[in-house]
C-alpha cells in the first residue's frame, strides 16, 4: 500500500471525524475523502491530491472485491465515480470501461442487487463514452440471459446491432458481428425447440408443414447472423457448432464440412483443439475412411497429447497397416500417462499393457527403448513407487495389476512396484498375478532372456 493509502486510513480524533465525514448512498461514511473532494469540486489547486484520492479508492475497491465484501465495494464505487471528472483527458477516457466492469462485477454479486438495478446502471454507462455502448450492450444481454430473460437479451441485441456513430463504428465491426452472432445464437436456441417440437409431429400432419416451414425461417436468420463471425479469425466454438448442427439438419454437408475444415486449418484462425475435435466428430458421423480420421487426430496429440480422445487415436493407429502408424501408436500411449490426470486411467495401463506385449513379440524393441529412454529418470518415481503400488492396490486392484506388468517389462521384476504387486495373496486376482509374473519374465526389456 502506498504512504498516501497509508495516510488514508490513519486514525484520526473524534473533531477531524466530525468535520471530515462524508456519506455514500449506501449509508457508508468517508472520514478521509471530504478533505480531497472538497479541493476537487472548489476548483482548488491540489489535483494531485485528486489523483492519489482516486488511485487509493481503485485500490480498495479491487481489495473489496478479491475479498467478496460487495457492500463494502460498493460504498467506495460512490466516490470513485469522480474519476470522470480527471483533468487528465487519458484517465478520463479509461474511466468509463473501468466503472463499468467494477460496477457490473459488484451488481452481479451484491445479495441485495436487483436486475432492475443492474439494467439501470448498464442503461446509464453506455451513454458516458461512445466507444464502449457495443461492449456494455453485449455484457447486459449475456446478464439478462443468465437470468432467463431470453426476449429482453434479445431486444437489447438488436438495439445495439443498429447502433453507429459516424465513422467510429467501422473501427468496431467485430463487436458489431459478434452482437449478431450472438443474436443468432438465441435464434438458434428458438430452433432447436423447434427442432424438439417437429420430432414430436407426423410427417403428415398439416402441422408438421407449418412447423417445418417455421423453422426453416428461423435457421436461415440465425446463419445470416452467424456466418459473418465465423468468417473472422478468433475462437467461435459455440457459434460454429450451432451453425454446423443446422447445415447438418438440411442436408448441407458440403457447407458444414467446409465450415469446420475452415475452422481447424485456417492459419488465421489461432490454434484451437476444440476445432479438430468438431472436425473428427463430424467426419466420424460421415464414416469418413480411417486415415482421413487418423490425419485430424494427429493434429490433436500435438495441441493436447493427454485429451480422452487419444485412446481412440490409438485404436485407429492400431488397425492401420502402416508401420510408422504402429510406432506412433505406443508414443500416444506414453504420451498420455505423462500427465498427471491420466494416472489412474485404468484404459490407458491396459493398453499399454496389451501393446508393450505386441509390440516386443513384433521385434521392435527400438520403439520401447526410444519411449523409454527420455521417461526412465522420472516414471519410476512418477507411476512406481511403492507409495503409488500400496495405494492403488488398496483402491483400484486391476489398475495395480495393469500398472505392475507395464512396470515389470520396463523396470525389471526388481521393480519395487512389481514386487509388492506379486507378492500379494488375493484370491480372486492369484491367477492374474500368476500371468503378470510370466509375461515380465518374458518381456521385460531390462533382461529379456530372463
Amino acid at each position: 500500500m502506498s504512504d498516501f493509502s497509508e495516510e488514508l486510513i490513519r486514525s484520526k480524533t473524534e473533531d477531524d471525524k466530525e468535520e471530515s465525514c462524508v456519506f455514500s448512498g449506501t449509508g457508508m461514511s468517508f472520514p478521509w475523502l471530504q478533505k480531497h473532494i472538497g479541493t476537487v469540486e472548489t476548483g482548488g489547486k491540489k489535483e494531485k491530491d485528486f489523483a492519489q484520492t482516486t488511485s487509493a479508492c481503485l485500490g480498495f475497491i479491487q481489495e473489496a472485491l478479491l475479498k467478496h465484501q460487495w457492500q463494502q465495494a460498493a460504498d467506495y464505487m460512490h466516490s470513485y465515480f469522480q474519476i470522470l471528472e480527471d483533468s487528465d483527458s487519458h484517465k478520463r477516457q479509461a474511466a468509463p470501461e473501468i466503472i463499468w466492469k467494477l460496477g457490473s462485477e459488484i451488481l452481479f454479486y451484491h445479495p441485495k442487487s436487483s436486475v432492475e438495478t443492474f439494467n439501470t446502471f448498464a442503461d446509464r454507462m453506455k451513454n458516458i463514452g461512445v466507444m464502449n455502448y457495443l461492449k456494455i450492450s453485449l455484457q447486459h444481454a449475456l446478464y439478462l440471459l443468465h437470468h432467463g430473460m431470453l426476449e429482453d437479451a434479445n431486444r437489447n441485441l438488436s438495439h445495439a446491432e443498429t447502433w453507429r456513430y459516424g465513422e467510429k463504428s467501422s473501427s468496431q465491426e467485430v463487436l458489431i458481428n459478434l452482437i449478431q452472432a450472438y443474436k443468432g445464437l438465441l435464434q438458434y436456441y428458438t430452433w432447436s425447440k423447434k427442432k424438439m417440437e417437429l420430432s414430436t409431429l407426423d410427417e403428415d400432419d398439416y402441422a408438421y408443414n407449418t412447423a417445418s416451414q417455421n423453422m426453416f425461417d428461423h435457421s436461415w436468420k440465425t446463419s445470416v447472423n452467424l456466418r459473418a463471425l465465423i468468417q473472422t479469425p478468433g475462437v467461435w466454438d459455440p457459434f460454429v457448432k450451432s451453425y454446423v448442427e443446422m447445415l447438418e439438419f438440411y442436408g448441407d454437408q458440403d457447407g458444414a464440412r467446409e465450415v469446420l475444415t475452415n475452422y481447424a486449418y485456417d492459419e488465421k484462425f489461432p490454434s484451437n483443439p476444440n476445432a479438430h475435435i468438431y472436425l473428427y466428430n463430424f467426419l466420424k458421423r460421415e464414416k469418413a475412411p480411417r486415415e482421413k480420421l487418423i490425419s485430424v487426430l494427429k493434429i490433436l496429440y500435438q495441441i493436447v497429447p493427454s485429451h480422452k480422445l487419444m485412446l481412440e487415436f490409438h485404436r485407429l493407429l492400431r488397425k492401420s497397416e502402416k508401420e510408422d502408424h504402429h510406432k506412433l501408436g505406443l508414443e500416444v500411449l506414453f504420451g498420455v500417462l505423462d500427465f498427471a490426470g491420466c494416472t489412474k486411467n485404468i484404459t490407458a495401463w491396459k493398453y499399454l499393457a496389451k501393446y508393450l506385449r505386441q509390440t516386443l513379440m513384433g521385434n521392435h524393441l527400438a520403439w520401447v527403448q526410444e519411449e523409454w529412454k527420455t521417461r526412465k529418470n522420472w516414471w519410476p518415481s512418477f507411476h512406481f513407487s511403492s507409495f503409488w503400488a500400496k495405494s492403488d492396490w488398496k483402491e483400484d486392484k486391476a489398475l495395480a495389476c495393469e500398472k505392475a506388468l507395464v512396470a515389470g517389462i520396463l523396470l525389471g521384476k526388481g521393480c519395487r512396484y512389481f514386487r509388492f504387486i506379486s507378492k500379494q495373496d488375493d484370491q480372486v486376482l492369484r491367477k492374474k498375478i500368476k500371468q503378470i509374473k510370466k509375461s515380465v519374465k518374458k518381456h521385460s526389456v531390462v533382461n529379456p532372456g530372463l
